[in-house]
C-alpha cells in the first residue's frame, strides 16, 4: 500500500513522552512488517502511519495530509526499558493539541489489537515427526 502524506509547517509543537509499553509494541510491529506499519485507529478513524523515524496521523476524510506527527524518539534518554520515551509532537492542524488527549491512549490499544491478531490461535504447537524405525 502506498500513501503520499503532505504537511506543511507545523501549527504547534511539543515535547512528550510515549508510555514504554505503547513504543515497545509499535517497534515490535515494525520488526514483524517491511518498516512500515499501518494501524487503524478506529475509535477515532484515523490512521496511524508508522515507520522507524517517526508516527505519523492522518484523519480518514484526509489520508493525504498529516493531522498530527510524532518525531525524535529518544528511547536512548530513558534509563530502563519500561520507562516512558522522549519525543516531539508536531500538530498541523488547529485542533491537534486536543486531539492528543484522545491520541496516545487510542493509539496503544489498538497496536494491542493488532498484537492479539498477530497471535490468534493460541499458543504454537509442537509437532512430532514420524520416523522410521531403523534398518527400514
Amino acid at each position: 500500500m502506498q500513501i503520499v502524506v503532505s504537511r506543511g509547517e507545523p501549527l504547534a509543537e511539543e515535547a512528550r513522552e510515549l508510555p514504554a509499553a505503547t513504543y515497545n509494541l509499535a517497534h515490535s510491529l515494525l520488526a514483524r512488517g517491511r518498516g512500515v506499519a499501518f494501524v487503524p485507529i478506529r475509535s477515532m478513524q484515523f490512521l496511524a502511519i508508522l515507520d522507524p523515524e517517526e508516527m505519523v496521523f492522518v484523519d480518514h476524510l484526509r489520508k493525504d495530509l498529516a493531522v498530527i506527527a510524532w518525531q525524535r524518539f529518544r528511547p536512548q534518554a530513558r534509563g530502563a526499558l519500561d520507562a516512558p520515551v522522549p519525543y516531539h509532537a508536531a500538530y498541523y492542524r488547529e485542533d491537534g493539541a486536543a486531539l492528543m488527549r484522545r491520541l496516545q491512549p487510542e493509539l496503544s490499544k489498538a497496536l494491542a489489537a493488532l498484537a492479539a491478531k498477530a497471535h490468534e490461535g493460541g499458543a504454537g504447537r509442537i509437532l512430532t515427526f514420524a520416523r522410521p524405525a531403523p534398518g527400514r
